[in-house]
């Protein structure tokens, strides 16, 4: 209401943002007690003049229906892409079997899609895997039919492919994080890949996760929706639970044949066993590498990267810490000593505080330690790493030893002809909800890359056999821990059962703000309680200083003590508890803006709201 500003120029002629963009970006900030400007941010890539100003090609007419291929492994897998191809709308979660070919029946699901006239939408969560969608799609369907969406390709040329995609001219989508707003024409199937990853979730304001976002296309659009991956997350088991979606899976017989042979084992016999007192690896292990590396290579998966990213007192056991900033200390390779919060280099002889030491022992051993072990231990055996700073995507398949973090595993020609999952009590021993369902599911993606047991694949885990993810893990069940994990969170209240809320902030600010809000009656809140004051990142001006940053967007000021509240509701009520946490946030930024930063309204102003927090401890 009120009048309107004279417009004093039009930047582009270009439309960028329709009708529809526009309802699915109000709902994103319903939905997440954010605004729609912020939404609007993540929805829209910045303007690139250059690539504005060259056509589009012209759209190409819809191809043949894809045959079945390998989605006839799965029970109902033809029918899916039958629904697909004959303008259905199904909703399936889809475990993947373990192997190589997931990206090729996403290709036919999304060919099916564009035979039936209409557009496909395809999230991933990293580069490595959109490449391999994108090489499968393309050999599918030949040049010209999908776009890719992502960071690599650069503002210009992602920018020319989103317009193409605005425009029509091309009717499919892969890409990732930030391709979930991709404004495809028409859209018949929206599909995420390994929805438990953590990159699926956007780290900034709103703070959106990729599928939530697909859901709520599906139901807008009334299009097809699949959630695949070699796992199960709890989200995606719920969604067939509630009956949203059906399952998509393959017959025992299937599974067995697919995955490869896993074996154990627990803290008993790494005590009774003679070279694991001796070395990390107990003998069962180095027996599956000698008899892997004789016909391909070993995949070797460490949880932690680096050296020696932990230390602690060879005598009493304390944890080493920084004489600067009491952080911890760690050998990111042979020789040298540092923090792992301020970055600075321990000059002089370490030694104790509390016992007077001088020698150290690790208390984690990382990556390129254990790379260094191996190569020892294999001298005629090409040694290769991957990690955060150098990630592998391919490795040939010839006998060598592949060490790599969670995440970064490389695909190896052939499959791997065994695979090491070792400290999974680092994964499992995580203070988090989710510390299970993310171990399994970094294993079941390293063990997927390893040849079927009909091949001689073996996979050798060292963890405690009797818990629920490494039981999992041997039947090769995702599907049955999700439900578990489901049952279980349901008696307790827990997310996704329920609805959650974290609100953050300032010490005595969080509390009155809560007051305020008129949350809904069934609203209960746990908190609030102090957060652990925020390190800055290594190379930042000081612990605090003014250059001094948190380790992620959305983490407290560095320095600052915060205080964290959970706000739970039953099922039924988060829209609710969405609309009251958002207008009170409105109310108190305006207060603030009134009041001057410095004030109270000023500091209740700095209140932060996350709708389903990936993190709850």
């Amino acid at each position: 209401a009120g009048p309107l500003a004279a417009l004093a120029g039009v930047v582009s002629p270009e439309p960028v943002l329709g009708a529809g963009l526009l309802g699915l970006a109000r709902a994103v900030a319903d939905r997440y007690a954010g605004s729609l400007a912020d939404v609007l941010q993540l929805a829209v890539p910045p303007r690139n003049a250059r690539a504005e100003a060259k056509p589009s090609p012209e759209p190409l007419p819809p191809p043949d229906a894809p045959d079945a291929g390998t989605w006839e492994r799965y029970v109902n897998g033809a029918a899916f892409l039958g629904a697909l191809a004959g303008g259905g709308a199904p909703r399936a979660v889809w475990t993947a079997l373990p192997g190589p070919h997931w990206a090729a029946e996403l290709a036919r699901a999304v060919a099916a899609t564009l035979a039936s006239g209409r557009g496909a939408l395809v999230v991933v969560p990293d580069g490595r895997s959109a490449a391999r969608v994108d090489a499968a799609l393309t050999a599918l369907l030949g040049e010209g039919r999908h776009a890719l969406l992502t960071a690599e390709a650069g503002p210009e040329k992602r920018y020319r492919q989103w317009l193409a995609v605005r425009r029509g001219s091309v009717r499919a989508v892969v890409g990732t994080r930030a391709a979930m707003f991709a404004p495809v024409r028409d859209l018949g199937l929206v599909a995420i890949w390994d929805d438990g990853d953590s990159s699926h979730s956007e780290p900034h304001a709103p703070q959106p996760h990729a599928r939530e976002v697909l859901v709520l296309r599906a139901a807008h659009d009334k299009c097809a929706f699949l959630a695949g991956g070699t796992g199960c997350t709890v989200e995606a088991a719920q969604l067939v639970a509630t009956g949203w979606a059906l399952p998509l899976v393959a017959a025992r017989d299937q599974v067995r044949t697919a995955a490869p042979l896993v074996r154990t084992i627990g803290d008993g016999e790494l005590a009774r066993d003679e070279a694991a007192r001796a070395a990390r690896l107990p003998s069962l292990a180095w027996q599956a590498v000698r008899e892997g590396l004789k016909s391909g290579p070993v995949l070797v998966q460490v949880p932690r990267r680096g050296y020696v990213p932990r230390l602690s007192c060879e005598r009493c056991r304390t944890p080493a810490r920084c004489r600067r900033c009491a952080g911890p200390l760690e050998a990111p390779r042979e020789g040298e000593l540092r923090c792992g919060w301020c970055g600075s280099e321990e000059t002089g002889r370490w030694h104790c505080q509390e016992c007077g030491g001088f020698r150290l022992r690790a208390r984690i051993v990382g990556a390129r330690r254990t790379a260094e072990e191996l190569g020892r231990a294999f001298p005629a055996v090409p040694v290769r790493t991957s990690g955060r700073d150098h990630v592998l995507d391919s490795v040939p398949g010839r006998p060598a030893l592949v060490v790599s973090t969670p995440g970064a595993e490389p695909v190896a020609e052939g499959g791997y002809a065994a695979a090491l999952l070792l400290d999974g009590w680092a994964m499992l021993g995580r203070p988090d909800l989710r510390a299970g369902e993310e171990a399994l599911r970094r294993w079941l993606h390293a063990a997927s890359l390893v040849r079927g047991q009909s091949e001689g694949g073996t996979v050798v885990v060292v963890a405690e056999p009797t818990l629920r993810p490494v039981q999992a893990l041997v039947r090769w069940d995702p599907v049955g821990h999700a439900r578990r994990e489901l049952s279980e969170r349901a008696e307790l209240g827990f997310p996704p059962v329920s609805r959650m809320a974290a609100v953050l902030g300032p010490l005595d600010a969080v509390g009155p703000f809560l007051a305020e809000a008129e949350l809904p009656a069934d609203a209960e809140v746990l908190g609030p309680v102090p957060l652990p004051v925020e390190t800055p990142v290594r190379g930042a001006a000081g612990a605090g200083g003014a250059g001094a940053r948190a380790r992620r967007p959305g983490d407290p000021p560095v320095g600052e003590r915060w205080e964290r509240a959970l706000v739970r509701v039953p099922p039924g009520s988060g829209a609710a508890l969405a609309a009251a946490l958002k207008s009170a946030r409105a109310v108190r930024g305006a207060a603030g803006v009134r009041g001057g930063a410095g004030g109270a309204g000023g500091a209740l102003a700095q209140v932060r709201i996350r709708i389903d927090p990936a993190d709850i401890g």
